[in-house]
């Protein structure tokens, strides 16, 4: 009988998928972005609608145009929601075991440190990513259930881009959304490895997120506030004109990517010298 231990065999992923999926806060916050698109419809359908449309060229005004129209609109009123979503599945990940006193068997069983938190890594970057594309793809199902299914209005001018065509840019939209997550779920998980405190990891992320977005708008930085993680946050807009853009885009990637990189490398750096036993 072998007995050799193995380490690169300790805390499959499989195992850390099925826990983190049997917590609540999963549920409920898949629940949450699943029923979004719902409740946006609901309220589309109910309230007042505009008599002059052809004027309306406004996002929120085109959101009834079509499904495409309605998962752009979706996806810019639910920023918010999708930082939150991903910084609880993010912060939660390693602080909440630190919480309840179960990180130290863990690390007991023994699973080598960087292992473990590379496990809990993919695992909460994975739920985190399904949050965020699982939105979008629910709110096309809706806006076409709801509102049909025909070409994008672009806001600002009005003009129709053929539906095939705006969808593989929609599809690129989806993934630049997922990427500007980016930083928000390595500071979350940053934090997580700080802290016993769930609560502590997600709301420090979150209060960045918050803190960025107050000084963007503060025209006195001048191109300071191009750093800012969250400033090409809108970028995607471009992506949908007639004459699409990429230029904002690629930035808003390099500066999530460089950001994210160096909070993880944190992350780890810090988690090695962690007494997880007081």
């Amino acid at each position: 009988m072998n007995t050799t231990y193995a380490a690169n065999k300790t805390l499959p992923l499989r195992v850390e998928i099925v826990r983190q999926f049997k917590r609540r806060r999963t549920m409920v916050m898949f629940g949450l972005m699943l029923a979004l698109p719902w409740i946006l419809v609901i309220a589309f359908k109910v309230g007042p609608q505009s008599n002059n449309p052809g004027n309306a060229l406004r996002i929120s005004d085109l959101a009834s145009a079509g499904a495409l129209n309605f998962a752009a609109f979706s996806l810019s009123v639910s920023v918010f929601l999708l930082v939150v979503a991903v910084a609880l599945f993010c912060g939660d990940t390693v602080a909440s075991e630190a919480n309840w006193s179960s990180l130290r068997y863990l690390l007991a069983a023994p699973v080598p440190r960087d292992r473990l938190l590379r496990q809990k890594l993919i695992v909460a970057m994975g739920y985190a990513a399904a949050a965020v594309i699982s939105m979008p793809l629910m709110a096309l199902l809706a806006g076409t259930l709801a509102f049909g299914w025909d070409d994008i209005q672009v806001p600002g001018t009005g003009e129709t881009i053929p539906a095939m065509d705006a969808l593989p840019r929609f599809a690129i939209v989806i993934g630049y959304a997922l990427v500007c997550q980016l930083v928000t779920g390595a500071l979350a998980f940053l934090l997580s490895t700080m802290t016993d405190s769930p609560l502590g990891a997600v709301g420090g992320a979150v209060g960045l997120w918050i803190v960025c977005q107050i000084l963007q708008a503060v025209e006195a930085l001048g191109v300071i506030r191009e750093f800012l993680p969250t400033f090409w946050n809108n970028a995607w807009l471009d992506a949908i004109a007639p004459e699409p853009d990429y230029s904002g885009m690629a930035k808003g990637v390099a500066i999530s990517v460089t950001y994210a990189a160096l909070l993880i490398a944190l992350s780890f750096r810090r988690f090695r010298r962690k007494d997880v036993v007081s």
